[in-house]
This record gives C-alpha cells, structure tokens and sequence, in this order.
C-alpha cells in the first residue's frame, strides 16, 4: 500500500486547525464529487480525500497518523494482545498449596 499524506491530499499542513481541515475537506469533496466534476480521476480523488479527512479529524486517529506515519493503522492494532495471550497459565489459591504442603 502506498503512503498517502493526507495533510497533502487536502491541501493543509500539520498545524491546521480541525476547522480548516474541515473547510478544506468540503471544498475538495465538492470539488471532486463524480456528479459534479468532469475529471478523469474524480471519484478516486474524492474517495482520497474522505480517507484523509476520516483519520485527520478524529484527534485519535490524527495523533496516530502523526505518530506512526504510514504505519497508523498498524500501530492501531498493536495495542491489543495477541489472540489466546491468557492460554496455558494456572492459578493457584496460596492458601491451599499451602495446606497441602503440611
């Protein structure tokens, strides 16, 4: 998958405001709708920008991005334990193992 900037992609830079990239957001979406514009590319652009706009306006999401850059989303899922990461522990009752040494 290629890296897209999504602070490219809709024209801002990191320091924008989420109202700017807001602003940027629907001037693009309008821009590049497929009812609208007569581009080639119009509706893969369109698409492009409703991604950036998804994870730059979540502060979540943005912090991530920021973060981690091109591996994101990655980061997302790293941050949960691995399936069956409790498996093959035994717990003991102290006071029992206890008892039973006696």
């Amino acid at each position: 998958m290629e890296y897209k900037d999504y602070y490219q992609v809709l024209g801002v830079t990191k320091n924008t405001s989420q109202d700017e990239i807001k602003r940027s957001y629907r001037k693009l979406a309008r821009k590049y709708h497929p009812d609208v514009s007569s581009e080639s590319n119009a509706e893969e652009r369109f698409k492009e920008v409703g991604e950036a706009y998804e994870v730059l306006k979540n502060p979540e999401k943005r912090a991530a991005y920021d973060q981690l850059g091109a591996n994101w989303k990655a980061g997302q899922a790293g941050s949960q334990p691995p399936p069956g990461w409790d498996a093959g522990f035994e717990f003991h009752d102290r006071d029992q193992t206890s008892h039973n040494a006696d």
